[in-house]
């Protein structure tokens, strides 16, 4: 079997340490670890623990507060994985098949649509239409499930749009599912960082036939503790455990007892706010600076995640625009290919708003030139 290279996470981690002005990433400023230890029982608790093998699907304790997370999900309906990633890759690995088909929701972060290619499935787009507020046409599915379809699989609250399914297409998404016993996998790993309203509804309850991960890297801004989540049936999380003995293993003891710490549920309102609050407080910087270029640009509104996505009415390629916006002016951000969708990019606003600031306006830059150099080509 051929991996096809992850483009968009190895330019990401190529450069994001080596540019100037990073403005690449989906997350909120992380957290520190004595964010986590506010009080000396859990400071001494971290810094006596022994570093053996934790329990490797995690903890009864920690899968129970992940589950607290899910409507009716009990310990047994979780495992615990290496990030949002691991979990999206052992339930792509246990499902799929050469000659499977797989409904991938686009514009996306592409690692299942990747992976199934991988496994040799085929992979039939499910398109994002930005006349619909960057909502799916429902009336595509029916030509895209076939008796072949294994999966269908969501990233909702979507990256990069930013956008929410609504209760009709969760509907109908899973009704079409079960028409053919196909599986639905919902990526949720942006729940939680809402701009406004409350948290975004899981797709957990909503069909028999369904998985949902998500982590504490987006929402929870602690990325470094590398702690995802599948939410499942028992039967198949239990046939999940024995792919994960053959990956990761086993989580960190110490990503076992912060993850803990970090679900406390005083704790975890405490962080959900903290994350809502940055988003919030920076998008009026994205949505301002998507006004002034009104006649460039196009941008719907994210309803949650510190993710902004911008359109653009000129003939540029996207890659060759993040690639210019790195090498020439020190910014890096996400071109649309790398997601999915050429003509577009995206910008994280949920780091540093000063250098969130000081970056659009080197885009401010490379545009004007750009336009400038156009102008003077049209008059040759």
């Amino acid at each position: 079997m051929q991996i096809a290279p992850f483009e968009l996470e190895r330019w990401q981690s190529v450069w994001e340490n080596r540019v100037e002005l990073n403005i690449s990433e989906s997350g909120v400023e992380p957290l520190t670890v004595r964010d986590l230890l506010d009080d000396p029982a859990a400071a001494e608790m971290l810094l006596g623990l022994r570093l053996g093998y934790p329990q490797t699907n995690g903890t009864e304790e920690l899968r129970a507060r992940i589950a607290a997370l899910y409507p009716n999900a009990r310990a047994e309906n979780a495992i615990l994985t290496a990030g949002c990633a691991e979990a999206n890759f052992l339930v792509s690995w246990l499902l799929l098949e050469p000659g499977d088909e797989v409904v991938f929701m686009l514009p996306n972060y592409v690692q299942i649509q990747g992976l199934a290619e991988s496994f040799g499935a085929t992979v039939k787009p499910l398109w994002l239409r930005e006349k619909l507020r960057w909502a799916p046409d429902l009336d595509e599915l029916p030509r895209l499930i076939t008796n072949k379809t294994k999966l269908i699989a969501l990233c909702n609250p979507n990256n990069p749009t930013g956008a929410t399914l609504t209760a009709e297409s969760i509907k109908a998404i899973c009704a079409a599912a079960a028409k053919v016993g196909a599986y639905v996998l919902a990526d949720e790993v942006y729940r939680g960082a809402e701009l406004e309203g409350e948290t975004t509804p899981s797709l957990w309850g909503n069909y028999d036939r369904l998985f949902c991960t998500g982590g504490l890297s987006k929402a929870y801004g602690l990325p470094g503790l590398r702690t995802g989540w599948i939410i499942g049936p028992p039967t198949m999380i239990d046939k999940l455990w024995t792919y994960h003995d053959y990956a990761s293993m086993a989580p960190t003891m110490p990503t076992e007892k912060l993850a803990f710490l970090a679900l406390q549920p005083a704790r975890n309102a405490r962080i959900i706010a903290r994350t809502r609050s940055i988003v919030r407080k920076h998008y009026p910087i994205m949505r301002d600076w998507a006004a002034k270029h009104s006649g460039l640009l196009t941008h719907i509104p994210p309803r949650a995640g510190a993710i902004a996505w911008y359109g653009y009415n000129t003939g540029w390629n996207s890659a060759e625009m993040g690639e210019e916006l790195r090498t020439q002016k020190g910014v890096l951000i996400v071109p649309g290919n790398q997601l999915g969708m050429d003509g577009y990019f995206r910008i994280g606003f949920g780091g540093d708003a000063e250098v969130l600031q000081k970056a659009l306006g080197r885009i401010d830059e490379w545009m004007a030139e750009k336009s400038e150099k156009a102008k003077a080509k049209e008059a040759r």
